[in-house]
């Protein structure tokens, strides 16, 4: 949805149902994660601004680690927050800009018309967000999965009874404080791969089939690349970002601003051409 230019009435100073709405604004983007690393954007220090102002419309700057990454990641990311912060009942309209990156007058533009990634680069743009986003969520399962199955197996639960659990079974499990937190993460994401029924079984693949006890190290092993990989990347968005960027930068919403990261890293975000990602 397009925002208008704000008005000097919209720069006034906010009352206190503003002040609480914005605090509620920022519990919401804490919500919405960085695809590749699950981890969430404002943890992360991507979100350099979000406001609510007197006519409750949103304002969103955000900047990533590197002037590289992909053009769909970077939209898919945008429209994440887009879509979260639009599900609050005030919310009256959503602006979002990405700054200082190749792609940002682009992306900025089709974000402030409304418009869908295929729409805002037309025949450059190669497979749909829904595709890149359901991919993503994926792997979010995995990491989450394995790190639940491994909290559970050093407690002392044998392979079979783990396996052979239902979603109501888990549930009432004794975790402690961070088994209580795996147990929630591995819940929001579980929902990915299967139905949620209660009686349906607590760990599954990727394609919905049950987990075997006999077979479950060699799939614990097979994902352990995923969980690296995902440290890997993590360690390195959060050291390219403090290198490119501090707290005091000041945010330029346009793609004018000179690279500093490598162009090798682009290798490490997804890309859907090679004229979108530049990796």
């Amino acid at each position: 949805m397009a925002m208008n230019a704000l008005s000097a009435t919209d720069t006034a100073a906010p009352d206190w149902p503003v002040a609480d709405r914005q605090a509620e604004l920022w519990a919401c983007l804490s919500t919405v994660s960085d695809p590749e690393l699950d981890e969430s954007v404002v943890e992360l220090n991507f979100v350099t601004k979000a406001e609510v102002d007197p006519g409750n419309r949103v304002h969103i700057e955000f900047r990533l680690p590197t002037y590289w990454c992909a053009a769909n990641f970077s939209f898919l990311m945008a429209d994440d927050m887009r879509r979260a912060v639009s599900q609050l009942d005030w919310v009256k309209g959503v602006s979002i800009r990405l700054g200082e990156h190749m792609f940002a007058d682009q992306i900025n533009a089709g974000l402030a018309q409304g418009l869908s990634f295929q729409e805002t680069f037309g025949n450059e743009a190669d497979g749909s967000l829904d595709e890149l986003r359901q991919g993503f969520l994926v792997k979010a399962f995995q990491r989450r999965q394995v790190a639940l199955l491994h909290h559970l197996l050093a407690a002392g639960q044998p392979p079979d009874s783990i396996v052979g659990l239902t979603l109501a079974e888990l549930s009432t499990l004794p975790f402690d404080a961070d088994g209580e937190t795996l147990l929630r993460r591995y819940l929001e994401r579980r929902h990915v791969v299967g139905p949620m029924r209660p009686d349906a079984s607590a760990f599954i693949d990727a394609e919905g089939a049950r987990l075997s006890a006999d077979g479950l190290p060699r799939y614990l092993t097979a994902l352990r690349r995923v969980g690296v990989n995902a440290e890997f990347n993590s360690a390195l968005c959060r050291g390219l970002l403090s290198v490119r960027f501090d707290l005091d930068t000041p945010f330029v919403p346009d793609a004018k601003a000179a690279p500093v990261a490598a162009q090798a890293v682009a290798a490490t975000r997804p890309a859907t051409s090679a004229q979108l990602s530049q990796g």
